[in-house]
């Protein structure tokens, strides 16, 4: 059995009468990726905090590599690296300058610095930019910095906060091909996410975080088969005429149809005879459908079961909200910790 990089167990965080953590349980073995997964306000970033040392939980426990988030945070923060929801770089230094200063501020020998410094920017494509201002650089260059400054001191656990939020889809997927590097490398990456496919692709292991509890744990497949069955999705020309079907459909179709705008989803067991029957019964009713798919479960069906919602990222940028949890106390609850693997305790 693979040792536990990350251990979770009864992790409780309250912001006034708000639960963030609401007892969440879970492990990360070493060498994997671990994602959580879950909308705006679940808790999520809450997590990465309480175990990166920022914030201290109100109850439970969690190591990270053996040692104790709260007795040995110090320990812990030489275990990890960091990257949060916005880029956390300063923007009057260098690109290059910014990797230099964690490096030193990460007690690395000085004659490294440099070297992994040019390393990272040649990583993550910034080679170029090397020796501008990170005011000049775009956004998407920035979350790249941001996540090559968390891996300057070469952390074997790395916190990666929504790292792909707001960048374009070629360079989300440059940024999850460094992942599979890091991990084939033997780090182990602890990922929260609002894509559904940046959890499929990436997890060996998916958290599906609700309200601060976790209401699933386990590998995408296993999430997916758990809605055995066929989901048929019929998309109609007005939500009018999508919301008569559904009446129609809920009084009889058991399958607990589901409407959404211009579209109604329902998943059975009995594809083809399901199917067959909704749309004799949507003929009967003079209700055409625009468009007609007929697909196996997917992650986003297993998301929309577990939470009783769609996941709020989808195949664009996503806005974000920048504290996740919806904690407006949260920064004052507690002082900021620098907890970025080149951000040492003294």
């Amino acid at each position: 059995m693979a040792v536990a990089a990350i251990r979770v167990e009864g992790l409780t965080k309250r912001f006034g009468d708000v639960a963030a953590l609401d007892g969440i349980d879970f492990e990360v073995p070493a060498g994997s990726v671990f994602g959580l997964l879950g909308p705006n306000g679940a808790g999520k970033t809450t997590a990465v905090r309480v175990l990166a040392t920022i914030l201290r939980p109100d109850g439970g426990r969690a190591e990270v590599m053996g040692y104790d988030v709260v007795r040995q945070a110090t320990a812990v923060r030489f275990q990890i690296g960091l990257a949060g929801q916005s880029a956390a770089v300063d923007a009057n230094l260098t690109g290059a300058e910014n990797l230099r200063l964690i490096g030193s501020l990460a007690q690395m020998r000085r004659s490294e610095i440099a070297p992994r410094a040019k390393e990272l920017l040649a990583r993550f494509d910034l080679t170029h930019a090397a020796d501008r201002p990170v005011r000049t650089y775009s956004g998407g260059m920035r979350r790249r910095l941001d996540v090559a400054a968390a891996l300057v001191a070469r952390p074997p656990v790395l916190f990666l906060d929504e790292p792909t939020t707001g960048l374009d889809i070629q360079s989300r997927t440059e940024l999850w091909a460094v992942i599979r590097e890091l991990v084939a490398e033997g780090a182990t990456v602890l990922l929260t996410t609002q894509y559904l496919e940046e959890a499929d692709r990436l997890a060996d292991r998916i958290a599906v975080v609700d309200h601060g509890r976790i209401v699933a744990n386990d590998t995408s497949t296993a999430l997916k088969a758990q809605l055995a069955g066929t989901v048929i999705e019929i998309g109609m020309e007005t939500e009018e005429r999508a919301g008569r079907a559904h009446e129609l459909l809920v009084r009889a179709v058991a399958d607990h149809p589901q409407h959404d705008g211009v579209m109604v989803r329902l998943t059975s067991n009995e594809g083809p005879s399901a199917l067959i029957e909704t749309l004799r019964l949507l003929d009967a009713n003079s209700l055409t459908p625009a468009t007609l798919t007929v697909r196996e479960p997917s992650l986003d069906d297993a998301f929309l079961a577990l939470t009783g919602r769609r996941a709020e990222g989808g195949d664009g940028e996503t806005g974000g909200d920048p504290s996740d949890d919806g904690e407006a106390g949260e920064a004052a609850a507690e002082p900021p910790v620098e907890s970025r693997s080149a951000r040492r305790a003294a």
